[in-house]
């Protein structure tokens, strides 16, 4: 049996209307401190998101997830976040914000590939 590590994941919820508390899953954030990884899968099922809110604004939901996206990555077009060390880039990506993509509570497991964790994750919890 191959070592496993622990690891954080959270859910990235779309809300549309915070005042209607109605939200569709779009994505998974898993951190791994033993693998110094961060990362994030998402999936925006933009019909299910249309029947919440007819007049959500899809481009403004795509750049958000695109920005969660750039802080895993790390790259410099993500601000001082995307330079940061792996654990303070999620945790700066799990910090409550009231924005239309918030990140659900966070949970723990174990495993040997968070990579892979992270596509099951999506698989499981969003597709």
């Amino acid at each position: 049996m191959s070592e496993r590590d622990v690891f954080e994941y959270a859910v990235l919820r779309v809300v549309p209307r915070v005042e209607r508390g109605e939200c569709i899953n779009a994505g998974v954030l898993v951190y791994c401190r033993a693998k110094s990884y961060v990362g994030v899968r998402t999936h925006l099922d933009e019909n299910r998101l249309l029947m919440l809110d007819p007049e959500v604004d899809l481009d403004g939901v795509r750049a958000a997830l695109h920005a969660v996206e750039g802080v895993c990555t790390g790259g410099a077009t993500a601000g001082q976040a995307g330079r940061d060390d792996a654990g303070r880039r999620f945790r700066w990506l799990i910090a409550p914000r009231s924005t239309i993509v918030q990140p659900g509570p966070v949970h723990t497991g174990l495993t040997a590939d968070p990579a892979a964790e992270a596509e099951r994750l999506l698989d499981l919890l969003v597709r």
